[in-house]
């Protein structure tokens, strides 16, 4: 059963939501535009906003299902948290796509919905707040990952949100050291003043995005 759980979670986390979507019912592959990812902020752009919410959603909610998994069968041999990991890499190296897929941060984000809501908050309201700073999701999901990496390390040792788990704390590092290298093309662009943004926050960077 642990098994044919663990394959159930990969295979949940390859299922290409975007590139799906935008196939059938716009009849557009994602992978043709944009920054050519199939991940929620290339389906926002792309597709528009009632596709993006659509994407997200299933996205992460993927990988609070993937989590929940051997809470619900009765599996005890490994952490809930192995499962909704291999839904991430699932997600990022997704087997129905050619494992090409996105860049991890919504089903990371229902990994940890899935296993401790509250952290999983924390980390939505910095994502949250850098976003209407900076106006970029990219570096909203950065700054998301490191702060997973930074609190991890330290929250448990204070006795603070986090119990002293290190699957808790490997499975963290691995899956925002997913995300953040999964960014890197989006941190040279936001090094060189041409990171794409949404049409809401202040920019305090003052990005200038190529206009195609």
């Amino acid at each position: 059963m642990t098994i044919l759980l663990l394959i159930i979670a990969y295979l949940l986390g390859s299922i290409p939501s975007g590139l799906w979507i935008g196939q059938i019912f716009f009849k557009v592959n994602l992978r043709d535009y944009g920054s050519g990812n199939t991940g929620t902020t290339n389906t926002f752009r792309i597709l528009g906003k009632k596709a993006g919410i659509i994407v997200f959603l299933l996205d992460f909610f993927k990988g609070t299902l993937a989590t929940l998994l051997p809470i619900w069968f009765g599996v005890t041999e490994l952490s809930p948290l192995i499962f909704g990991m291999l839904a991430v890499i699932g997600h990022t190296f997704p087997i129905f796509a050619q494992f090409k897929g996105g860049k991890a941060v919504a089903t990371s984000a229902g990994m940890l919905f899935g296993f401790i809501p509250i952290y999983c908050l924390l980390l939505i309201a910095v994502f949250a707040g850098t976003l209407y700073l900076t106006s970029m999701i990219s570096y909203s999901s950065v700054v998301a990952a490191v702060t997973a990496i930074v609190s991890v390390l330290i929250l448990p040792q204070l006795g603070i949100l986090l119990p002293k788990d290190w699957v808790l704390t490997v499975v963290v590092l691995v899956v925002a050291s997913i995300v953040i290298v999964r960014h890197r093309e989006n941190t040279q662009r936001i090094r060189q003043k041409r990171e794409n943004l949404i049409p809401w926050g202040l920019n305090i960077t003052n990005q200038k995005p190529h206009v195609k």
